[in-house]
């Protein structure tokens, strides 16, 4: 029981509520004696030129909720679109390699002098 802590002691304030001894302030003005109070009185409400910068030139924080939600949501969409267009591509390799294996094979001497002249029709474009 030793490592348990003391009891909160409470006291009756002379007003007749009650508080706890830690949360007392330290030093208690006489009762008599009027308190001084400072307070600082806004004239304005403050500007927000600061918030405007922050969020951008004045663009509202609805505009930056709408950036911070449909940011991610178009990379996940260009990443789908891209991801989609390299598999066609590679597809369209893939077939046109099957159909110019399957044209030569099946071609004959035709097919094959064929393909040699675009060799060298391609040769000498370069």
């Amino acid at each position: 029981m030793s490592n348990l802590p003391d009891p909160a002691r409470v006291v009756q304030l002379p007003d007749g509520t009650y508080a706890y001894t830690d949360q007392l302030p330290a030093i208690q003005p006489p009762l008599g004696v009027p308190q001084v109070v400072h307070q600082h009185i806004h004239e304005a409400p403050p500007d927000r030129t600061v918030q405007r910068i922050a969020l951008g030139s004045g663009i509202g924080a609805g505009a930056v909720a709408a950036g911070v939600y449909f940011g991610p949501l178009l990379v996940g969409a260009l990443t789908a679109i891209a991801a989609n267009l390299a598999l066609l591509a590679f597809l369209t390799v893939a077939l046109a390699w099957g159909v110019v294996t399957v044209v030569r094979s099946v071609g004959g001497p035709d097919g094959k002098e064929a393909a040699k002249t675009l060799a060298k029709v391609r040769k000498r474009r370069r």
